[in-house]
């Protein structure tokens, strides 16, 4: 799981990076694909509602958000599924693990290699049902929502609510912290407490901090966004968590000592 999580962060890292560099030229195909669309769109809706910038964001944050729910939960529920088959075929795992460590030379290794691909075929045990596919595709949308709002002339020129969505705003950039440490609160419930340790919490910390440093040198405009995008995120993740929820006998047997 801890190879799998690298795989998304790093993933997540060179999209981000890509984006950056490509939102910044004009001409370039992330920008013509994913930002100049969302530019359009963001422009219409607030036309739509009498120029209101601040509307169109929220609208089509939520919007989005709506669009790619059924790819996260999708995720949520591939998760719940490979935690229990996991769960079943551990034991196995470990022991094949523990023969690769004490293997004395590459050919010994490589067999061992070989058992465990076909252990992971058998069993039908893939890093894509384990939720990275659904991170790939939204990833290029949210950041084509994100750059559009981070690039639109209009946008900087107008208020909405108490706020000059032009300027950076205090209340909001608290708001938008507050919020993605709610999130990640929430997307932990279900998690044992043995697995909450070093590198969770501290990711857990990481996130708002992050949104919160972001948002207070950027234009209200983003803290807005990411307010409303992280408080979607947490009515999403309890509805899959209604939904998919499934502990393992580990986990039903902590409860049931409690």
């Amino acid at each position: 799981m801890r190879n799998i999580l690298y795989i998304v962060v790093m993933i997540t890292f060179v999209a981000l990076t890509g984006c950056s560099a490509g939102s910044s030229n004009q001409s370039g195909f992330f920008h013509q694909t994913f930002v100049e669309p969302f530019s359009i769109i963001i422009k219409t809706f607030a036309d739509w509602f009498h120029g209101s910038y601040g509307i169109a964001i929220i609208l089509i944050t939520v919007l989005i958000r709506l669009i790619l729910m059924p790819f996260m939960l999708r995720q949520y529920k591939d998760q719940q599924n490979m935690k229990l088959k996991m769960e079943k075929v551990m034991p196995e795992m470990k022991e094949l693990q523990e023969r690769f460590k004490k293997a004395k030379d590459q050919a010994e290794q490589q067999k061992i290699q070989k058992e465990m691909m076909d252990f992971y075929r058998k069993h039908d045990i893939n890093p894509l049902k384990m939720g990275c596919l659904p991170i790939i595709i939204q990833m290029p949308i949210i950041m084509g929502l994100y750059y559009a709002i981070r690039g639109s002339k209009e946008i900087a020129t107008h208020s909405f609510l108490w706020f000059n969505l032009g300027t950076p705003d205090l209340i909001l950039t608290l708001c938008a912290a507050a919020i993605y440490y709610v999130q990640f609160k929430v997307s932990i419930r279900t998690v044992p407490e043995d697995q909450l340790q070093g590198p969770m919490k501290m990711m857990g910390m990481l996130s708002p901090l992050m949104i919160g440093t972001a948002s207070f040198a950027s234009p209200a405009a983003l803290p807005l966004y990411w307010t409303v995008s992280g408080s979607f995120l947490i009515l999403q993740t309890l509805l899959a968590q209604k939904l998919y929820y499934k502990p393992t006998e580990k986990e039903k047997g902590k409860d049931s000592e409690q």
